[in-house]
Protein backbone atom coordinates (compact mmCIF):
# COMPACT_ATOMS: atom_id res chain seq x y z
CA UNK A 1 0.00 0.00 0.00
CA UNK A 2 1.13 3.41 -0.92
CA UNK A 3 2.67 4.86 2.50
CA UNK A 4 0.00 7.49 2.02
CA UNK A 5 0.44 9.67 5.60
CA UNK A 6 -2.69 11.38 7.30
CA UNK A 7 -4.71 14.30 5.36
CA UNK A 8 -5.14 17.44 6.92
CA UNK A 9 -8.02 18.31 8.16
CA UNK A 10 -8.47 21.09 5.72
CA UNK A 11 -7.96 18.81 2.75
CA UNK A 12 -11.69 17.31 3.27
CA UNK A 13 -15.24 18.44 4.02
CA UNK A 14 -15.64 19.20 7.88
CA UNK A 15 -18.00 16.49 8.72
CA UNK A 16 -15.54 13.88 8.20
CA UNK A 17 -13.06 15.58 10.35
CA UNK A 18 -14.47 13.88 13.20
CA UNK A 19 -13.79 10.59 11.54
CA UNK A 20 -10.31 11.35 10.74
CA UNK A 21 -9.60 12.70 14.33
CA UNK A 22 -10.48 9.19 15.44
CA UNK A 23 -8.20 7.57 12.72
CA UNK A 24 -5.23 5.94 14.54
CA UNK A 25 -1.67 5.20 12.89
CA UNK A 26 0.71 7.52 10.70
CA UNK A 27 -0.37 5.44 7.30
CA UNK A 28 -3.05 4.25 6.39
CA UNK A 29 -2.18 0.95 6.05
CA UNK A 30 -1.79 1.34 10.13
CA UNK A 31 -5.11 2.96 10.62
CA UNK A 32 -6.95 0.19 8.92
CA UNK A 33 -5.03 -2.49 11.11
CA UNK A 34 -5.65 -0.80 14.16
CA UNK A 35 -9.40 0.31 13.28
CA UNK A 36 -9.72 -3.69 13.08
CA UNK A 37 -7.99 -4.54 16.35
CA UNK A 38 -10.13 -1.83 18.40
CA UNK A 39 -13.50 -3.23 16.69
CA UNK A 40 -12.50 -6.56 17.62
CA UNK A 41 -11.41 -5.46 21.02
CA UNK A 42 -14.94 -3.50 21.43
CA UNK A 43 -16.80 -6.64 19.78
CA UNK A 44 -15.09 -9.19 22.24
CA UNK A 45 -16.39 -7.19 25.21
CA UNK A 46 -20.00 -7.19 23.88
CA UNK A 47 -20.13 -10.73 22.70
CA UNK A 48 -22.77 -11.98 24.34
CA UNK A 49 -24.51 -8.69 24.16
CA UNK A 50 -25.04 -8.50 20.30
CA UNK A 51 -28.81 -7.83 20.65
CA UNK A 52 -28.39 -5.57 23.33
CA UNK A 53 -28.85 -1.23 22.87
CA UNK A 54 -28.30 1.08 24.81
CA UNK A 55 -31.82 3.31 24.66
CA UNK A 56 -34.97 2.65 23.09
CA UNK A 57 -34.66 3.27 19.23
CA UNK A 58 -31.31 3.17 19.33
CA UNK A 59 -29.22 0.65 17.27
CA UNK A 60 -28.35 -2.75 18.90
CA UNK A 61 -24.31 -3.56 19.12
CA UNK A 62 -25.01 -6.23 15.81
CA UNK A 63 -26.68 -3.24 14.04
CA UNK A 64 -23.55 -0.98 15.05
CA UNK A 65 -20.73 -3.67 13.73
CA UNK A 66 -23.13 -4.07 10.18
CA UNK A 67 -23.37 -0.40 9.83
CA UNK A 68 -19.84 -0.06 9.68
CA UNK A 69 -19.17 -2.93 7.61
CA UNK A 70 -22.02 -1.95 5.29
CA UNK A 71 -20.69 2.41 5.07
CA UNK A 72 -17.14 0.55 4.50
CA UNK A 73 -18.01 -1.11 1.35
CA UNK A 74 -20.13 1.87 0.34
CA UNK A 75 -17.04 4.32 0.82
CA UNK A 76 -14.55 1.74 -0.63
CA UNK A 77 -16.96 1.81 -3.59
CA UNK A 78 -16.69 5.14 -3.99
CA UNK A 79 -12.59 4.86 -3.35
CA UNK A 80 -12.27 2.83 -5.96
CA UNK A 81 -14.54 5.26 -9.11
CA UNK A 82 -12.29 8.00 -7.89
CA UNK A 83 -9.66 6.44 -8.43
CA UNK A 84 -10.55 4.88 -11.58
CA UNK A 85 -10.38 8.57 -12.19
CA UNK A 86 -14.61 8.22 -12.65
CA UNK A 87 -15.70 11.84 -12.25
CA UNK A 88 -19.96 10.51 -12.08
CA UNK A 89 -21.15 12.65 -9.02
CA UNK A 90 -22.25 9.59 -6.73
CA UNK A 91 -25.30 9.65 -4.38
CA UNK A 92 -25.47 9.71 -0.90
CA UNK A 93 -27.29 6.99 1.21
CA UNK A 94 -29.31 7.20 4.49
CA UNK A 95 -27.95 4.94 6.79
CA UNK A 96 -30.82 4.87 9.16
CA UNK A 97 -32.75 3.01 6.39
CA UNK A 98 -29.87 0.80 5.75
CA UNK A 99 -30.34 -0.65 9.11
CA UNK A 100 -33.77 -2.09 9.62
CA UNK A 101 -33.21 -3.52 5.99
CA UNK A 102 -29.94 -5.39 6.76
CA UNK A 103 -32.12 -7.65 9.42
CA UNK A 104 -28.40 -8.01 11.59
CA UNK A 105 -30.97 -9.56 14.46
CA UNK A 106 -31.47 -12.69 12.46
CA UNK A 107 -27.35 -13.13 12.49
CA UNK A 108 -25.17 -13.73 14.89
CA UNK A 109 -22.75 -11.45 16.22
CA UNK A 110 -19.44 -13.62 15.17
CA UNK A 111 -21.02 -13.67 11.29
CA UNK A 112 -21.39 -9.91 10.59
CA UNK A 113 -17.99 -9.79 12.60
CA UNK A 114 -16.31 -12.06 10.02
CA UNK A 115 -18.68 -10.26 7.34
CA UNK A 116 -16.53 -7.12 8.89
CA UNK A 117 -13.21 -8.98 8.17
CA UNK A 118 -13.70 -9.75 4.92
CA UNK A 119 -14.94 -6.86 4.05
CA UNK A 120 -11.87 -4.68 5.18
CA UNK A 121 -9.46 -7.49 3.23
CA UNK A 122 -11.06 -6.05 0.23
CA UNK A 123 -10.81 -2.90 1.41
CA UNK A 124 -6.88 -3.20 1.95
CA UNK A 125 -6.34 -4.65 -1.11
CA UNK A 126 -8.20 -1.87 -3.12
CA UNK A 127 -5.93 0.34 -1.20
CA UNK A 128 -2.48 -1.63 -1.79
CA UNK A 129 -3.62 -1.72 -5.42
CA UNK A 130 -3.68 2.20 -5.71
CA UNK A 131 -0.49 4.37 -6.74
CA UNK A 132 0.13 7.69 -5.67
CA UNK A 133 -1.50 9.12 -8.47
CA UNK A 134 -4.65 7.13 -7.88
CA UNK A 135 -4.72 7.57 -4.11
CA UNK A 136 -5.12 11.63 -5.25
CA UNK A 137 -7.93 11.02 -8.01
CA UNK A 138 -10.94 12.81 -6.01
CA UNK A 139 -14.77 12.64 -7.05
CA UNK A 140 -18.14 14.06 -5.53
CA UNK A 141 -20.27 11.52 -3.73
CA UNK A 142 -23.41 12.94 -1.78
CA UNK A 143 -22.35 16.34 -3.01
CA UNK A 144 -19.13 16.43 -0.84
CA UNK A 145 -15.94 16.76 -2.94
CA UNK A 146 -12.98 13.90 -1.68
CA UNK A 147 -9.69 12.27 -2.88
CA UNK A 148 -9.79 8.07 -2.73
CA UNK A 149 -7.04 7.71 -0.22
CA UNK A 150 -8.47 10.46 2.05
CA UNK A 151 -11.46 8.42 1.93
CA UNK A 152 -9.68 5.29 3.03
CA UNK A 153 -8.90 7.47 6.37
CA UNK A 154 -12.40 8.00 7.09
CA UNK A 155 -13.05 4.43 6.97
CA UNK A 156 -11.11 3.83 9.21
CA UNK A 157 -11.83 6.57 11.47
CA UNK A 158 -15.62 6.09 11.04
CA UNK A 159 -14.80 2.42 12.09
CA UNK A 160 -12.64 3.67 15.07
CA UNK A 161 -15.80 6.01 15.68
CA UNK A 162 -17.99 3.33 16.26
CA UNK A 163 -15.86 1.37 18.54
CA UNK A 164 -15.46 4.12 20.63
CA UNK A 165 -19.64 4.19 20.92
CA UNK A 166 -19.98 0.22 21.57
CA UNK A 167 -17.28 0.82 24.36
CA UNK A 168 -19.10 3.81 25.73
CA UNK A 169 -22.37 3.24 25.39
CA UNK A 170 -23.38 -0.09 25.87
CA UNK A 171 -21.07 -2.39 27.93
CA UNK A 172 -23.49 -0.01 31.28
Amino acid sequence: MEALPRPAPGDLPGYYVRYLDRAEGATLAEALQQASRTMHAAIALLDARGDHAYAPGKWSVKEVLQHVVDTERIFAYRALRFARNDATPLPGFEENDYAPEARAGRRTLAAILQEHDAVRAATVALFEGLDKDMMHRSGTANGLRLEAGTIGWIIAGHAMHHAGILRERYLS
